[in-house]
């Protein structure tokens, strides 16, 4: 039946990217969005591949939800080999106090509650069948980076992080294994929402953000390519490294682009 992946808020964004890569290699994906709608949406733009897709939509903050998703991709594939969490929302360019309560609650149970109840459900299931890899996706604040308006969000990154590392720790010895993916600066909605006003400040990181982002379309790829391959037992996939940092501020004097208008 070949590999079978699944992949947490993938109708949009990197998520869907990696989808479409995994598929164009010939693995089996269940795509998951929080409503019908994106889920059918993403389906329909995926539809070449249909013999290998599937898609479960669900609020992956719901532990139900996430038990849900690996029964249903056991239901259509036999297994699940690969469980990325990738889902995760963010906040308006706020300050920490000034972000709404409800606001707050929703990115916290997102972005940490589903991870954890995302990596326990599908790591306990994996034992059983004999190994499996999971990835939690990283993201700004999961080096320490801080960005003003972005403080709850960045929080909930490195709580990842350090989750991520703690659990693969006591999972050592294993036939799971278990690391973080690192997309770097991704051109998406949610990249595009910190630079959305006139101030000076965002036209600052614009012009940063322009020299170091990248398209989906250049960064699944490569993300795709290393998860198949990674017999790490804690493996930590990184894009954006301090070498390719150095490269883009080399030729950046050279290459015009203009993500961030």
């Amino acid at each position: 039946m070949g590999t079978t992946v699944v992949i947490t808020g993938s109708t949009r964004g990197i998520g869907f990217g990696l989808a479409r890569c995994f598929l164009e290699r010939g693995c089996n994906v269940v795509l998951n969005g929080r409503s019908q709608e994106s889920t059918h949406n993403a389906m329909e733009q995926l539809q070449s591949h249909r013999g290998h897709l599937a898609a479960v939509s669900g609020d992956i903050s719901n532990r139900e939800s996430v038990i849900r998703l690996y029964d249903e991709a056991v239901n259509y594939f036999g297994r699940v080999d690969i469980w990325i969490n990738n889902a995760g929302i963010g906040h308006e360019m706020r300050n920490a106090w000034e972000v709404d309560y409800g606001e707050l609650n929703q990115v916290l149970r997102v972005n940490i509650d589903g991870v954890v109840s995302g990596t326990i459900i599908p790591f306990l299931r994996m034992k059983e069948q004999g190994g499996g890899k999971i990835f939690n996706m990283e993201g700004l604040g999961s080096d320490g980076f801080m960005l003003d308006g972005q403080t709850l969000y960045g929080t909930t990154k490195r709580a990842l992080t350090y989750f991520t590392r703690s659990f693969a720790h006591e999972a050592s010895g294993t036939s799971v294994q278990i690391g973080t993916i690192s997309p770097g600066m991704v051109v998406t909605d949610m990249l595009r929402r910190t630079v959305s006003d006139a101030s000076a400040e965002s036209q600052k990181k614009k012009q940063f953000f322009n020299i170091m982002a990248d398209e989906v379309e250049t960064v699944a790829p490569f993300l795709t390519r290393k998860m198949l391959a990674t017999t790490a037992q804690s493996p930590k996939i990184k894009w954006l490294t301090k070498q390719r940092m150095i490269g883009k501020i080399l030729i950046a004097p050279f290459r015009r682009r203009n993500f961030f208008a």
